[in-house]
C-alpha cells in the first residue's frame, strides 16, 4: 500500500496514532501550531512547513525573492492562526547540485525581507544536497509566543457562533489560474494584483493578535485559510464537534476576482470556497459580540472582516445557504497533497 492510497489527513492520523504526550504539551497534533508550557511567563508556539519545487512553486512564474518570502509567510500565518507573535525561524534548504547560486541568494533575500517585516530572527537551519534529484525544497521551523489564556485554537466553536473571515478568499486561486494559463487576455490590473497575492501572501499577524486580545470567550475558534475555505472550515467543525452553514450572498468577492472569472467564464465561488493559499483568517465569534469584534477591527485599521455564516449542530454537517433560502451540502474540494489531481498547487 502506497502513501497515495490515503488522504493527507488520514496519513497524518495513521502516522501519529499513539504518539506519547506530556504535561507541558498544551496543544499537540491537529492544530496550526503545537503549544508548549515550558514554565515561563508565556506559552511557546511551534510550527513547520515545506515548499517543494514543482508542487508549491516554480522558478518560471515566481522570482527567487518571492519564493523566499512566501516560504516564511506561510509559517508566519500559522502563528497568526493561534493569535501569537513570531520570534525565531530555522531554515533548511535541500539543494540540487546544479541549482544556481543566485537563486539561493535570491531566496535568502526574500526570507530576510519577510523576517524583518514580522520582527522575526532567522537563527539557524541546515543545508543538504538532494543527490540525483533535481528538486529544490525549503523547510522552515518557526517558534513564536503567546500570553497564557490567549491562545486560540480550532477546537472552541459552539453552536450559534458567527463565522467571520478576513479579506477576500479566492484571490490567490484566481491568481494561480492566470499563471497556469498565461495566454488568456486577462484584465491587466486585476491579473497583476491577483498574481501578487498568490506569489507573496500576507500573513495576518496583526489581526491574529487582535483576536487573541479579545480572548477565547469572544473569539471561540481560529484557523488560517491555507487549503481552502471549505476544507479549513471543516477542520474547525471536526475539532469543535459542530457543523456550519455558509451564506453565499455574504461571501466577499474582490472586484479583481470577479473580473477575471468573467473573462474566463469560471464560477468565482469555486475559487472562494475551495481555492486555498490565501492565508486569510477564518474565525468564530460568540453570539452578541459580533459588533464588538467589527468595531475593534475598524478602530485598529485592520483587514476588513465579513460575517459569512453560523455554526450549527454537528448533524447538519457543512452547508451552503443560497439567497433564495435554499440549502445544500457544502462539499470539501480543498487542497490535499495526496488526493488533489495533478499534485501541484503552483505553476
Amino acid at each position: 500500500m502506497s502513501a497515495g492510497t490515503w488522504s493527507e489527513f488520514e496519513l497524518i492520523a495513521r502516522l501519529t496514532a499513539g504518539l506519547p504526550s506530556a504535561e507541558e504539551v498544551v496543544v499537540g497534533i491537529g492544530d496550526d501550531c503545537a503549544v508548549l508550557d515550558t514554565g515561563g511567563p508565556r506559552l511557546l508556539l511551534l510550527t513547520c512547513d515545506s515548499q517543494v519545487e514543482g508542487v508549491h512553486f516554480t522558478l518560471r512564474t515566481s522570482s527567487p525573492q518571492e519564493i523566499g518570502r512566501k516560504a516564511l509567510a506561510i509559517n508566519l500565518s500559522d502563528i497568526a492562526a493561534m493569535g501569537g507573535e513570531p520570534r525565531y525561524a530555522l531554515v533548511s534548504l535541500h539543494i540540487p547540485r546544479r541549482c544556481p547560486l543566485e537563486v539561493l541568494e535570491g531566496i535568502y533575500t526574500g526570507l530576510r525581507q519577510e523576517a524583518a517585516a514580522a520582527q522575526t530572527l532567522i537563527v539557524g537551519g541546515n543545508v543538504s544536497g538532494t543527490g540525483t534529484a533535481e528538486t529544490l525544497a525549503i523547510d522552515i521551523t518557526l517558534l513564536g509566543e503567546s500570553e497564557r489564556g490567549r491562545v486560540l485554537t480550532r477546537a472552541g466553536a459552539r453552536v450559534g457562533d458567527t463565522i467571520f473571515v478576513t479579506g477576500c478568499p479566492g484571490d490567490s486561486a484566481a491568481g494561480l489560474h492566470s499563471l497556469l494559463y498565461p495566454d488568456h487576455p486577462y484584465p491587466p490590473t486585476a491579473c497583476e494584483r491577483l498574481r501578487a497575492i498568490h506569489r507573496v501572501p500576507r500573513p495576518r499577524l496583526a489581526e491574529g493578535r487582535l483576536l487573541s486580545q479579545l480572548g477565547p470567550q469572544i473569539v471561540t475558534a481560529l484557523i488560517d485559510v491555507s487549503d481552502g475555505l471549505s476544507g479549513d472550515l471543516g477542520h474547525i467543525c471536526e475539532r469543535s464537534g459542530v457543523g456550519a452553514c455558509i451564506e453565499v450572498a455574504r461571501l466577499p468577492l474582490s472586484a479583481e476576482l470577479q473580473a477575471l472569472a468573467a473573462t474566463v467564464g469560471r464560477d468565482p465561488l469555486a475559487w472562494v470556497l475551495h481555492g486555498g493559499e490565501d492565508y486569510e483568517l477564518l474565525f468564530t465569534v460568540a453570539p452578541g459580540y459580533e459588533e464588538t469584534v467589527q468595531a475593534r477591527f475598524a478602530a485598529a485599521g485592520a483587514a476588513p472582516i465579513t460575517r459569512i455564516g453560523q455554526i450549527t449542530e454537528a448533524a447538519s454537517g457543512l452547508r451552503l445557504r443560497w439567497p433564495d433560502g435554499r440549502e445544500e451540502p457544502l462539499s470539501v474540494q480543498s487542497w490535499d497533497h495526496f488526493t488533489t489531481p495533478g499534485q501541484a498547487r503552483s505553476s
